[in-house]
């Protein structure tokens, strides 16, 4: 009998050892994101909206949802799930939302939806105010005061007083800033700094991304992001658009994702499509219906 209790706590001890495991195992977003890909393309060209409901709750109980730019899939989870009154998680899942929209609040506060979803839901727009103000309170004032700076640098040089020599200097410590903020605090994501730094200066990290390509820290911010990008703290068109420039401008070789073309840039879009879907973009097509559709909404 002790050595079946011996066994029995043995085997309870491994499969508890599994689960913690299971539960600590960082996830690779670029899974998600491809995942996303596929319900996006469910819903944008079959509008099959139940199983968009059904795929999205199961890859959110799996991923922490992101709300991507243009896809909006978090949002767009739970509007199409109240309208088609399915499971969406309700207030739980509205406030899980405020800090994914909170990085465009200056323009999300122009949508009355959004405020009459939540309004639904007993959440007035002043609670809604204090989640966002509460959220700004978290982010790292000491990256947003640094970024701030670096994203004016980003700039100056390249507006009518064209000067190509300061140009250099400014990225070179541009790339210095940023590998810094790698080491001590990660990736200065949306999440750490929001999209706007001090007097409303706009920090777009695609932006300065394109500007890092002719660095000669170039391959070592490259491979850091990459990894930011299975981590989920950067978006993959961030990452596409850097690396695309790269190949084209300095390498003079063919691009990768297609993200950062000239004008007789001449795609293979099978090999395009699947270099994409390797770091978790859609496909040509689906980003062209993507763009297509926003440009409607705006």
């Amino acid at each position: 009998m002790k050595n079946i209790i011996k066994v029995f706590n043995i085997g309870f001890l491994l499969l508890l050892i599994f689960i913690i495991s299971c539960k600590t195992k960082p996830v690779n977003y670029i899974t998600y994101y491809n995942k996303v890909n596929e319900i996006d393309s469910t819903f944008r060209f079959q509008r099959d909206t139940i199983t968009t409901i059904k795929k999205y709750r199961k890859l959110f109980r799996k991923y922490p949802p992101k709300n991507q730019e243009r896809i909006s899939e978090f949002e767009t989870f739970v509007k199409i799930a109240d309208i088609k009154n399915k499971k969406f998680g309700g207030q739980k899942s509205l406030f899980k939302l405020i800090p994914l929209v909170a990085p465009n609040w200056k323009y999300k506060k122009e949508d009355q939806d959004f405020f009459g979803l939540y309004k639904k839901y007993g959440i007035d727009s002043l609670k809604i105010e204090q989640e966002v103000s509460n959220w700004k309170k978290g982010l790292n004032r000491k990256l947003i005061d640094s970024f701030s700076v670096a994203f004016v640098r980003d700039q100056e040089a390249r507006g009518d007083n064209f000067n190509e020599y300061l140009i250099s200097l400014d990225d070179r410590k541009n790339a210095e800033l940023l590998l810094w903020t790698f080491k001590e605090f990660g990736f200065p994501s949306l999440q750490k700094i929001g999209l706007w730094g001090n007097n409303e200066v706009f920090m777009p990290f695609s932006s300065m991304f394109l500007h890092m390509t002719s660095e000669d820290k170039y391959v070592e911010i490259e491979k850091k992001v990459l990894e930011y990008v299975k981590s989920g703290d950067c978006p993959p068109r961030d990452y596409a658009g850097m690396v695309d420039r790269h190949l084209l401008q300095v390498k003079n070789e063919d691009v990768l994702y297609g993200h950062y073309i000239s004008y007789n840039t001449v795609l293979d879009t099978l090999k395009v499509n699947k270099n994409r879907k390797n770091i978790g973009l859609p496909s040509i097509q689906h980003s062209e219906k993507i763009r297509k559709d926003f440009a409607k909404m705006k």
